[in-house]
């Protein structure tokens, strides 16, 4: 069965089930989802934890032998196998779907799992995980930017902090990305916070630039028509460390699709059925980006960006004058909307 992290909370309160997978790739909400079963099974007399540590070398026959082994000093038990690369390979996933089979007495079996692709998903042993009636499969989902505020609105509320809107927007931006920075801060900022009031000064003064962007929320930035939060964006990631044709590869397979895409679209093909011919279909969540990114542009525009990546390319490679970070910022910032000089 499947949960997602609101209703975990309110599951574990009804009963304890005897498997619970949290999958996702944020540390933090990963983390609190496994205290909140952890506590729960506190809470329902659990006094024993065993903790497995998945790589190549696991000898998965450790699985069988804790969860079939009695216990000498406690009736209840945790066991906790983490999964690092989402993949248990040909024995994990016979020992996995064994177990569902048979799941031990008076045991709970908590599976961390980063977030699994659709393949992934469709594995034996995945849909074992999800849909087997003693599981809780708890999907986390990352926070997107715009849902920011309002978490970080709602977290500070938590711990007992009211902010002002600027205050709460300037936080948002120093940390996007990196929630457990967030979390971090806003403990530090109860400290510099006793009357609970949180003014955007004391945010300037305590709260540190932890931003952490990725490349696929780049392109994003992009299509949403957001030049400014682009190249702060681009800026985040070369202070990060992340080469330039990292970048180049992202923002260039998303101008190829758009190019592909526009051009279809000015020979008169309805925009679902473009959607629908790409390989693979565009997914429903971002066909709204794109309708607005090819709205916003002709398709001798997306031409032009995708030749401007090929400059840049060769900027790379040494082939070209000029700073490959400088083109890809004009790129973005162009594609976002924004009207530069020539």
């Amino acid at each position: 069965m499947k949960l997602n992290a609101p209703q975990l909370g309110k599951q574990l309160k009804e009963e304890l089930a005897p498997v619970y997978v949290v999958s996702g790739d944020d540390p933090l909400l990963c983390g609190e989802a496994c205290d909140l079963i952890r506590q729960a099974c506190r809470a329902a007399g659990s006094e024993e934890r065993q903790v497995f540590d998945v790589d190549r070398s696991f000898d998965w026959a450790q699985l069988y032998e804790a969860s079939h082994s009695l216990s000498l000093f406690a009736q209840k038990r945790l066991l906790e196998l983490r999964l690092p690369s989402g993949k248990p390979g040909d024995a994990g996933a016979k020992a996995l779907i064994a177990y569902l089979e048979q799941p031990a007495e008076d045991t709970t079996l908590l599976i961390s799992l980063p977030k699994l692709d659709g393949s992934t998903q469709r594995s034996k042993w995945a849909k074992a995980l999800i849909d087997h009636a003693d599981s809780r499969f708890v999907q986390i989902w990352p926070i997107e930017p715009q849902q920011l505020p309002t978490w970080i609105r709602d977290r500070l509320a938590q711990a007992g902090l009211q902010a002002s809107p600027d205050a709460v927007e300037l936080l948002s931006a120093r940390v996007e990305g990196n929630l457990l920075a967030a979390a971090q801060e806003i403990e530090k900022l109860k400290l510099y916070c006793p009357q609970g009031q949180l003014t955007l000064d004391t945010v300037q003064q305590v709260v540190a630039d932890s931003a952490r962007f990725d490349i696929f929320h780049l392109s994003d930035a992009m299509l949403q028509g957001q030049p400014q939060h682009a190249l702060r964006m681009l800026q985040g990631l070369r202070g990060e460390g992340v080469e330039a044709p990292v970048v180049l590869w992202a923002v260039s397979r998303e101008l190829r699709s758009l190019t592909d895409m526009a051009q279809q679209q000015a020979r008169g093909i309805p925009l679902d059925k473009v959607f629908s011919s790409q390989r693979p279909p565009v997914w429903d969540k971002r066909k709204p980006l794109l309708r607005g990114a090819l709205q916003r542009h002709p398709a001798d525009a997306w031409e032009r960006w995708l030749n401007a990546a090929q400059t840049v390319d060769e900027q790379i490679k040494g082939q070209a004058p000029g700073s490959p970070w400088d083109g890809l910022a004009r790129i973005l910032v162009e594609a976002a909307g924004a009207r530069l000089p020539l």
